[in-house]
């Protein structure tokens, strides 16, 4: 199973992949977005917002955009998310400190419009898999991180976009005992890390100063069988391919 974001490219590029039954919502914004699903085995079902419109009220303006993709395959539900990046709130924004002209906070505020209209969708999902006697697992890129250990400088982070409060709150209500467990936090343990993210600037790779915001979130029965997780980052910047590495997971067999 393979989840992927930010496939940027029309559907006619996703390509063939032998082996694997692809689940594709490129979204219509040319080179931006796009998300995907491979699996072994062919879906019993597939559903984008492009075929199927969201049903939380305010997710109807993203849902041209190629951010979400679900399918079924027997005992499991498997989501796949590219969360909007955001911006920072209009009173973190100072001219010449960013590297976006500021724009009065608009990103940020259609970043969290997104948050709270998908919290409803996604709790909404989750029980339609468990209601149909299937486990939930969401795979993505959430641009969110959400304790000190998913960020190498985590203090000055309280003040951008994908660490800041209100964002951590949100990512923190959607976890729980009886909702979705953190699979990756679970197994790598209280300790920094595992980093998923690197900028392109400086030295961030090979220092290893990153972020963790690609993000395994699965239902409580799933997340008791997962075993080991690595991310699989490259070893060295030149052979960099994107700046998120892939974070695997492995889960025993039912």
């Amino acid at each position: 199973m393979l989840a992927l974001q930010e496939l940027r490219c029309p559907p006619a590029e996703v390509g063939v992949f032998p082996g694997y039954h692809a689940a594709v919502d490129c979204g219509s914004i040319p080179g931006r977005n796009g998300v995907a699903i491979l699996s072994r085995e062919a879906p019993s079902d597939v559903r984008t917002w492009a075929s199927r419109p969201p049903r939380a009220r305010g997710l109807a303006e993203y849902a041209h955009e190629g951010r979400y993709v679900e399918v079924d395959l027997p005992g499991l539900t498997v989501a796949c998310l590219y969360l909007p990046k955001g911006g920072l709130p209009a009173h973190l924004q100072r001219p010449g400190n960013m590297r976006d002209v500021p724009d009065g906070g608009a990103k940020h505020a259609r970043k969290m419009r997104f948050l709270d209209a998908f919290a409803r969708e996604l709790d909404r999902n989750r029980r339609a898999a468990l209601a149909a006697g299937r486990e939930f697992l969401l795979l993505g890129d959430l641009n969110l991180a959400l304790v000190p250990h998913d960020v190498t400088n985590w203090r000055p982070a309280q003040r951008m976009e994908g660490f800041l409060p209100e964002e951590r709150e949100w990512l923190g209500a959607q976890l729980g005992p009886r909702r979705l467990v953190d699979v990756v936090r679970t197994l790598h343990g209280d300790r920094p890390g595992p980093l998923s993210w690197w900028s392109w600037a400086g030295e961030s790779f090979a220092k290893d100063v990153g972020w963790r915001i690609d993000h395994q979130l699965a239902s409580p029965r799933l997340a008791r069988t997962a075993q080991s997780v690595v991310v699989d980052k490259e070893p060295s910047p030149d052979e960099r391919l994107s700046d998120h590495a892939p974070v695997v997971v492995d889960y025993a067999r039912g």
